[in-house]
């Protein structure tokens, strides 16, 4: 049946809704297409094209995200930078592997990945303390390093982002708790430095994958559009607010977010 005009501007608001709560919860945590993707399919969008516009509409509450938390960059920069390029690369293969594939193929794994990313997280904070008590002298990539002598990403995080960025290009739920994940476990321990971090390289996957994604012609521009205005809100004010907690609750609420995104995406 057709929709008509004011049942589509009904669409566009409630995919405007979902996008701010969504965009929010990815600048602290990461998981917020399990509230926009699904919610796009509720509004009767078929998957793929939810997928492709889900991911461009996001990409400007990405860059709201990153700019709130631009300040716990510093000192980082050359992290940042190496980070970029497999998150370019990655982003690139996922959002291509999307266009030739269905998305249904990934779905049993999605779950897992989520779960699997939530323990690794659950669990960094004790094994680095005992790490750390081994080699009182291993260098670490926490805030506490100067600028300069914070050791540069090893080549197996490299190729664990390499492998995020390839998931997030093709649908992304959760990365932003794989890539915290992989941080913790290099050394950083100030979660607000971290969600830079991971904000950053959300931020350049999703750009490569959006602009394959709007040339592709999948995307929805009416939804992408009011949606990006949703994000850019929810994005901004997200980083705000994460950064006025203490760093304890935002660990509770990443771990709240991936153990339900995991548990709902096995359910679902």
């Amino acid at each position: 049946m057709p929709i008509g005009p004011s049942s589509e501007i009904a669409r566009v608001a409630l995919a405007t809704l979902a996008a701010a709560v969504g965009s929010a919860i990815n600048s602290i945590a990461g998981g917020g297409t399990l509230v926009t993707f699904p919610a796009l399919v509720a509004l009767g969008v078929p998957a793929i094209v939810a997928n492709a516009t889900n991911t461009v509409a996001l990409w400007p509450g990405a860059l709201s995200s990153m700019w709130g938390y631009r300040r716990e960059l510093a000192g980082v920069r050359e992290w940042a930078t190496r980070f970029s390029v497999p998150c370019l690369l990655g982003g690139l293969l996922g959002a291509m592997l999307l266009l030739r594939t269905s998305a249904a193929r990934f779905d049993h794994i999605v779950p897992w990945l989520v779960l699997g990313a939530s323990v690794l997280f659950v669990s960094q904070r004790p094994l680095m303390e005992r790490l750390h008590a081994r080699k009182p002298r291993m260098a670490t990539a926490s805030e506490e390093a100067p600028a300069t002598g914070a050791p540069k990403p090893t080549l197996p995080l490299l190729l664990f982002q390499l492998g995020v960025a390839v998931y997030g290009g093709y649908f992304g739920a959760g990365i932003g708790i794989l890539m915290l994940a992989g941080l913790g476990f290099m050394g950083f321990t100030n979660i607000h430095r971290m969600n830079g971090l991971k904000n950053w390289g959300a931020l350049t996957i999703n750009l490569v994958a959006a602009g394959v994604f709007a040339m592709s012609g999948l995307v929805s521009w009416p939804l992408a559009g009011g949606m990006a205005i949703g994000a850019i809100l929810g994005g901004y004010g997200g980083s705000r607010l994460a950064q006025r907690v203490s760093q304890q609750r935002v660990r509770q609420a990443i771990v709240v977010i991936g153990f339900g995104s995991g548990v709902w995406l096995l359910l679902r």
